[in-house]
């Protein structure tokens, strides 16, 4: 499932999956759109390209490591985390204010 999507071409990109979340911005952009939309991904595909299984279910310390050799995958999860907390803090403020 696809979501977080800056622009069109984002989502078109990802033609085929199964279930998108877009904006009601970039969802009124392709209503407006003219430009044709074609399946870019789908399951055939999808299992030529499958790659080994991993999991680390048993070696936290592993997966540690490998989430902290990769910078971005880092960094982006910090920034989620960061932001997820953000909009709950707001969240929770916005009710509170509604409750008083």
């Amino acid at each position: 499932m696809g979501a977080s999507f800056r622009n069109v071409g984002e989502i078109t990109a990802l033609a085929g999956v199964d279930y998108l979340t877009i904006s009601p911005g970039l969802l009124e952009q392709l209503l407006n759109s003219k430009d044709a939309v074609p399946k870019v991904l789908d399951a055939a595909s999808a299992k030529a390209l499958e790659q080994e299984k991993v999991s680390y279910i048993d070696d936290e310390a592993k997966f540690r490591f490998l989430l902290n050799e990769d910078a971005m995958a880092t960094e982006k999860l910090s920034e989620g985390i960061r932001k997820f907390s953000a909009d709950c803090e707001t969240l929770y403020n916005q009710l509170l204010a509604k409750l008083q």
